[in-house]
């Protein structure tokens, strides 16, 4: 039993070494964006996770888990994310996200994605509801980085008489280096 537990746990390592890592970070008018991937460019499993922050909507930060289906000339993403909220207005709390995503691979060096997570009332705390969506394109300069230009939209509808924020809303830029 303890030589297949540990088996398992030495494949899990391996595979996700295998796996491309990610760090990304971009600005918007009125936010800014970390985040950090393993395996977000490949088909399989998928971590991911980011902080967003905005002066005066407040804070979130995700955790993400995805599994990448190729479709053709598309990788298509289905998964979840767990959020921590921290609004600005409103209690703290958290998400249960469940949503995906697409990428087109234009060439070797041109890529179009988008991507979207919902968690309703019943899977947010402190908050009505939890969205988040990003649609944008990554041009290749040279590996392993990348520019990115995009919309952003994280959105924490309020509560019990607090408001909404939108943590992020708008047009981004943004740099990636993934290894």
């Amino acid at each position: 039993m303890k030589k297949s537990v540990c088996l398992g746990l030495l494949t899990l390592l391996v595979s996700a070494g295998a796996n491309a890592i990610s760090i990304s970070g971009s600005a918007g008018e009125d936010y800014t964006n970390i985040g950090v991937g393993i395996g977000t460019e490949t088909s399989g499993l998928a971590l991911s996770g980011n902080w967003a922050h905005n002066d005066d909507d407040g804070d979130i930060a995700g955790l993400g888990l995805g599994l990448n289906i190729p479709l053709g000339p598309f990788m298509g993403t289905v998964g979840g994310k767990g959020v921590y909220l921290n609004p600005n207005s409103g209690d703290e709390g958290y998400a249960a996200a469940v949503g995906g995503g697409l990428q087109w691979q234009i060439g070797d060096s041109f890529r179009l994605f988008g991507e979207y997570y919902y968690s309703p009332d019943s899977l947010s705390s402190g908050v009505k509801d939890y969205e988040e969506a990003n649609a944008g394109a990554r041009l290749t300069l040279m590996r392993p980085l990348s520019i990115e230009a995009g919309y952003r939209y994280i959105g924490l509808a309020g509560k019990d008489g607090n408001r909404d924020n939108a943590v992020a809303d708008g047009p981004y830029v943004g740099v990636n280096a993934s290894f």
